[in-house]
C-alpha cells in the first residue's frame, strides 16, 4: 500500500506528476512529428488476399480511401485460437472504424491463417472489422511478423528491425503496418511497428495505468485472457 498522506501533500506530490506527464506528452508529440516525417517506401511487389467476399489486392483494401493501417494478428495456418494479446488488442478496433474512416483511414486486420479459420475465430470473438488472410501471398513475411520453420531453424530472425535470438520467437509476432495510395495508385509503405509498439491502441492498458494497482502484472499483459476465457483459469495462456 502506498504512503498516506494530507491532501496538501498529495497536491504537491501530484503537481510533481503533472510536470512528468506534461514532458511525456509534449515527447509523444515531437515522436509523432519524427513519424509523420520517416520517408517511404514504394510498395513494388503484387499482393493478393483472401477475404470473405473474393480475392483483393492490397490496393482493394484501401476500399476507396487513402491511408490503410494494419494489424498483423497472429493465428497461424495450423493454430487453434488468435493470440491472447492481439485479440485483447483487437477488442479496442471496432468503436475506431466510423471514426477512422471519416478521416480517410481504413483499418485492416491481416492473419496468415486460412480465411475460413479467420472467420471462424473472427464470430467467435463477435467482432465486425475488416479481416483479411495472406496464407496465399509472402505479405506476413515481408513485413516480418511470420517466420518460416527454416528461418526459426537458423540462430536470428529479424524483428523490430533487428536481429532477434530465434529462439525468442514464434512462427507468428505482432506488429502494425501503415501505407499510403496516391492519386494515380502507386503503394507505399510509411510505417511499421513491433513487439509494445502497438500497445497505444489498447484503451483498457491505458485506463489500468491511471488504476491505484495499475496493470497488476507480473510479466507484459500476463493477466490477459480472450474476452470469452476469462471465467476458465485452468486455460492454458499460450498463443496456441
Amino acid at each position: 500500500m502506498n504512503q498516506v498522506v494530507s491532501r496538501d501533500v498529495w497536491l504537491e506530490a501530484r503537481r510533481q506528476l503533472l510536470a512528468s506527464e506534461k514532458e511525456a506528452t509534449h515527447l509523444r508529440d515531437r515522436v509523432n512529428a519524427e513519424r509523420m516525417a520517416l520517408p517511404w517506401v514504394k510498395v513494388e511487389k503484387d499482393y493478393v488476399f483472401d477475404t470473405p467476399t473474393g480475392r483483393k489486392s492490397l490496393a482493394d483494401l484501401f476500399d476507396g480511401r487513402s491511408q490503410l493501417i494494419v494489424y498483423h494478428f497472429m493465428l497461424g495456418p495450423d493454430w487453434e485460437a488468435g493470440c491472447p494479446g492481439c485479440s485483447f488488442l483487437a477488442d479496442h478496433l471496432d468503436g475506431t472504424l466510423v471514426h477512422l474512416n471519416h478521416h480517410d483511414v481504413t483499418l485492416v486486420v491481416v492473419s496468415r491463417a486460412p480465411i475460413d479459420k479467420v472467420e471462424a475465430y473472427k464470430k467467435r470473438m463477435g467482432w465486425n472489422f475488416p479481416w483479411v488472410s495472406s496464407f496465399a501471398n509472402d505479405f506476413n513475411y515481408d513485413y516480418h511478423v511470420s517466420f518460416s520453420k527454416e528461418q526459426l531453424a537458423g540462430e536470428t530472425v529479424f524483428y523490430n528491425f533487428t536481429p532477434m535470438d530465434s529462439a525468442e520467437g514464434n512462427d507468428e509476432l505482432p506488429g502494425l503496418s501503415a501505407f499510403y495510395k496516391d492519386e494515380v495508385g502507386n503503394i507505399f509503405h510509411t510505417y511499421s511497428s513491433y513487439a509494445r509498439g502497438p500497445e497505444e491502441l489498447i484503451g483498457t492498458l491505458m485506463i489500468l495505468d491511471r488504476a491505484p494497482k495499475g496493470r497488476n502484472e507480473s510479466s507484459t499483459m500476463n493477466f490477459v485472457r480472450r474476452h470469452d476465457e476469462y471465467e476458465d483459469t485452468a486455460k492454458a495462456h499460450s498463443c496456441h
